[in-house]
C-alpha cells in the first residue's frame, strides 16, 4: 500500500534511527495535530532554522577515495529533500530523524566565515582546495537569507584560496562576481548536479531543488562567466533515471560543461528504508525491480560502504551504466579531468585587506 506523501517533501515519513535508540523519536514534524488541509490531509511542513555555533569551520577527512581533504558545511540538514541523500543519517547523531526532520529542521552556522578567516590566518596553515557542498547543499533555499556561503566565498576570494563547489541549485549564479574573478586565477570550479531532465521525476526525487532547466541554465551562466563547471549525474538509479544518462551528458555539453561525473545510488544506514518507502509511494509498479538492481550492484545488500566500491558499484548492471556513461562523455567531449586549482597564490587573511 502506498503512503500519502507530504507536499513538496522527499521523505514520506519521519523514520526512526535504529542506530541510536536512545535518541530516536517520532518528532511532530513542524505541524500541529489540529492543523489540517481542506481535504483532511496534513498541511505543508514548515521549515525551521536553528543557529549552531561550531568551534571550527573546516572539516578534515582522510578518506582514500575522496579527491579533497577538507570541506566546509554552512548548514546541517538540507531543504532540497533529495530522498537518496547520503547525508540524511547525520541528523540521527543529533536526536533528529533522517527523514522529514533532515529536510525541515535545519541548522545554520553564521559564525563560519569568521571562524574560517581565523583558521586560514593561523601560522603553518597549508593551502589545499576547500570543498563546499560535500554534505549538504551550500545553496539550498535558506542561503537566500542567511548568505553564509556568500560570506565563505568572500573570505576565500580575499586571500586567493582555491574552492570547489558541488550544488544542484542555480542560486550559485548569484555569486558569479566572486566565482568569475576567482576562476580567472584558477581558484574556483563548480560541479552542478543534474539527475533528471524530466520535471516530474525531479519533483519527487528532489522536491525543493531547482527544476532541471534552471540547473542547465546555471551551467551556461557559469561557463559564460569563465567558471569551469562539471555536470554530475549522481546518483544514477536503476529503472528511475538511468535511461537519461546520454541525454543529461548531451545537455551538459551543450550548456558549456567541461567534464562530467557519475555515481550509482548509495543507500547508507537510514537512507535505505526511507528510499524503499519512497519507491512504494511513487513507483509501486517497479519498486521490487529497482531494489533488485541496487542489491546486485551492492553485493546483495542495500549498500556497500567499502572505500572505492561505494562510488562504483559491482556486477553487470553497474558495468553497463559505466560503459554507457563513458561512451556518452567521449562522444560529447566532456573529457576534462577534475580541476587542478592553484594553491600557490594563497595569502593568509588579515584586516589589512581593506586598505588595498
Amino acid at each position: 500500500m502506498s503512503i500519502r506523501p507530504l507536499p513538496a517533501r522527499g521523505a514520506t515519513a519521519n523514520g526512526l534511527s535504529a542506530r541510536f535508540d536512545d535518541l530516536a523519536h517520532a518528532a511532530d514534524g513542524g505541524w500541529r495535530e489540529d492543523e489540517v488541509t481542506v481535504d483532511g490531509g496534513p498541511p505543508p511542513l514548515r521549515t525551521t532554522v536553528t543557529i549552531e555555533r561550531p568551534k571550527t569551520a573546516i572539516t578534515r577527512n582522510a578518506s582514500p577515495d575522496l579527491p579533497f581533504d577538507r570541506s566546509i558545511n554552512a548548514y546541517r540538514g538540507c531543504e532540497h529533500g533529495c530522498i537518496y541523500c547520503f547525508a540524511r543519517p547525520s541528523h540521527a547523531f543529533h536526536g533528529l530523524s533522517p527523514g522529514l526532520d533532515f529536510e525541515s529542521r535545519l541548522f545554520a552556522k553564521p559564525d563560519v566565515p569568521a571562524l574560517l578567516k581565523a583558521e586560514l590566518a593561523r601560522k603553518g596553515y597549508q593551502c589545499r582546495p576547500i570543498a563546499l557542498g560535500t554534505n549538504t547543499d551550500p545553496y539550498q533555499p535558506i542561503e537566500r537569507d542567511w548568505r553564509i556561503t556568500r560570506g565563505i566565498l568572500e573570505i576565500l576570494h580575499g586571500c586567493d584560496h582555491p574552492v570547489t563547489i558541488t550544488t544542484k541549485s542555480d542560486r550559485v549564479t548569484r555569486d558569479l562576481d566572486l566565482l568569475g574573478a576567482m576562476a580567472a586565477r584558477n581558484l574556483a570550479a563548480v560541479m552542478l548536479s543534474v539527475t533528471s531532465l524530466d520535471p516530474a521525476t525531479a519533483r519527487t526525487l528532489e522536491p525543493r531543488a531547482p527544476a532541471p532547466h534552471r540547473r542547465i541554465a546555471a551551467i551556461r551562466a557559469l561557463s559564460d562567466a569563465g567558471v569551469p563547471v562539471w555536470i554530475s549525474i549522481s546518483p544514477v538509479i536503476p529503472a528511475i533515471n538511468d535511461h537519461e544518462i546520454e541525454a543529461i551528458v548531451e545537455a551538459g555539453a551543450a550548456a558549456g560543461a567541461v567534464g562530467a561525473f557519475s555515481m550509482p545510488v548509495r543507500l547508507p544506514h537510514e537512507v535505505a528504508p526511507l528510499f524503499r518507502d519512497w519507491l512504494v509511494t511513487h513507483h509501486p509498479d517497479r519498486a521490487a525491480r529497482v531494489m533488485s538492481h541496487i542489491q546486485e550492484m551492492r553485493g546483495g545488500r542495500d549498500n556497500d560502504p567499502r572505500f572505492f566500491e561505494r562510488f562504483r558499484g559491482q556486477g553487470p548492471y553497474a558495468a553497463l551504466m559505466r560503459q554507457r556513461f563513458e561512451r556518452a562523455v567521449a562522444k560529447a567531449g566532456l573529457d576534462a579531468p577534475r580541476a587542478d586549482l592553484d594553491c600557490t597564490l594563497f595569502r593568509p587573511p588579515s584586516d589589512q585587506f581593506s586598505l588595498f
